[in-house]
Formats: C-alpha cells, sequence, structure tokens
C-alpha cells in the first residue's frame, strides 16, 4: 500500500507538488499522468526517498518514507526513467550487488538471481560489462533488479523507455500476474495508451496537484466531449490555464 498524506514539496518559493492525499491499496497499478512540469518527478522521488516532503507524509506499507526509511526501501522496487548502472560491472554482478544491498538472505541470493535473469530473458549478456549495454539491455537489468528482493511495492517512472516489443509484453504480463498476487504498482508515464491498458485506476496532475482521479470510464464521464479516446479526454482535461495564463492582460 502506498499513501501520501498532505504531501507537500517546495523549492523556495516553487511549490512542486502541493496537499497531495492518494492512497493505493494493495494489488493495484496506478498510472500517474500529467504535462512536463507537473509535479510527477517530484511525487516519485518523495515516494522512493529521494526527496522529503516539505509537509506531509508518504508511507509505503506502513512505514514513514523519512523515519523508516530502511524499513520502507526494503518492501519497495524502484525502476526510473533513466537506467543507471556500473559499467565495470557485469549483469551478474550488479544483481548481486542489488541482492547484498537489500539483504537476500546468502543462500537464496543465486536462485533470485537465476529466476531474473530468466524472466527478463538476460542470459545472452549476463556476464558482459554493463557499459556494452544498450539503452533496452540496461532497462532489462534495471526490471530484474527492481524485482530481486520480491518487492510489496513496484514504483516505475517512464517503463517502457528503450524495450523491444518483446520485452515490453513481458513487462506487462508480469504486472498483470503481480498485481493480480497483490503487488501495488505506482507508474509514472506520458503513454496514455498504456494508462488505459494497464492501470486500475490513474490520476492527472496539473501544477502540483491532481485534477482528476478514477478509472478511464469515470473520465469519460466527468469530461464534457463526445469522444471515447483517452488522448483527447487527457487533453482536455490538461487544457486548464495555468496561473500565468489566468493573471496575463488578455484574461483581465
Amino acid at each position: 500500500m502506498i499513501q501520501f498524506e498532505n504531501a507537500t514539496r517546495n523549492y523556495g518559493k516553487k511549490i512542486a507538488v502541493s496537499g497531495l492525499n492518494l492512497t493505493i491499496p494493495s494489488g493495484e497499478l496506478f498510472a500517474l499522468l500529467g504535462p512536463n512540469g507537473a509535479g510527477k518527478t517530484t511525487t516519485i522521488k518523495m515516494l522512493v526517498g529521494l526527496l522529503r516532503p516539505s509537509h506531509g507524509v508518504v508511507r509505503v506499507c506502513g512505514h514513514d518514507l523519512v523515519t523508516e526509511t530502511r524499513s520502507a526501501h526494503s518492501r519497495l522496487g524502484y525502476v526510473p526513467d533513466e537506467p543507471y548502472l556500473y559499467d565495470k560491472l557485469t549483469g551478474n554482478e550488479f544483481l548481486r550487488f542489488i541482492a547484498g544491498m537489500y539483504r537476500i538472505p546468502q543462500h537464496l541470493i543465486q536462485s533470485h538471481i537465476d529466476r531474473e535473469i530468466s524472466r527478463f530473458e538476460l542470459h545472452e549478456f549476463a556476464d558482459d560489462l554493463a557499459e556494452n549495454y544498450s539503452l533496452g539491455m540496461r532497462q532489462r537489468l534495471i526490471f530484474a533488479a527492481a524485482f530481486l528482493h520480491d518487492p510489496d511495492v513496484l514504483v516505475l517512472d517512464e517503463p517502457m523507455v528503450g524495450l523491444d516489443p518483446r520485452s515490453v509484453r513481458i513487462v506487462k504480463d508480469l504486472l498483470k500476474k503481480k498485481t493480480a498476487e497483490g503487488l501495488t504498482v505506482f507508474m509514472s508515464t506520458h503513454t496514455l495508451a498504456m494508462a488505459e491498458e494497464m492501470a486500475d485506476r490513474m490520476g492527472i496532475m496539473i501544477q502540483g496537484k491532481i485534477h482528476f482521479l478514477g478509472t478511464v470510464s469515470e473520465l469519460r464521464e466527468q469530461v464534457d466531449i463526445e469522444t471515447t479516446n483517452l488522448e483527447d479526454l487527457y487533453l482536455k482535461i490538461t487544457s486548464i490555464p495555468t496561473t500565468d495564463q489566468i493573471n496575463s492582460p488578455d484574461n483581465k
């Protein structure tokens, strides 16, 4: 489970995320949508502990990301939008390093690594240095690392970047299977078709606030235009004027 309770993040005078209240239960795949600069990246960084909220609380499986950081981190996996690896480690060595970070028992490490290498079809390059990996290979290894310790919560930031169609299908099928087993998934994406296909609920963030929260069907009911196309619905709801536009001379 994921909980944001009045979570706010300021950068000086700029409010990136404002009073976010959101609960995502076990077994739900939640998609966070929004234009560039809406606050999605800040939200994810608070969720994975890379940023502290200026106010409010963020919890993972009941653990506060600030006061119970280690306990919270042990329950989540994270796939960032840019897959950073240690270039002088092989895929196998990187996974073994990650296993140590998550304190997987020594007698289980190899079986967990073998499982993820098989799951993400890493056999061909698992013993190659990461510096020789393509973007897609890096992304598959990052997914393997995120699943290595059997997390209860998975955080995905533009997860399909660089993946070929077969790898995308592997990831989609795995997410469907794992959410059915109780995994909570928080996904930020600009790929509306994937959000429509995969998400149980979605939130649309604009200027640091959630302006819509619900299913695609509920979004269609809320937006007063004759279309079933998610792209049209999204563009309609994100056309809310910005503060600068409202205060501009043309709007006075």
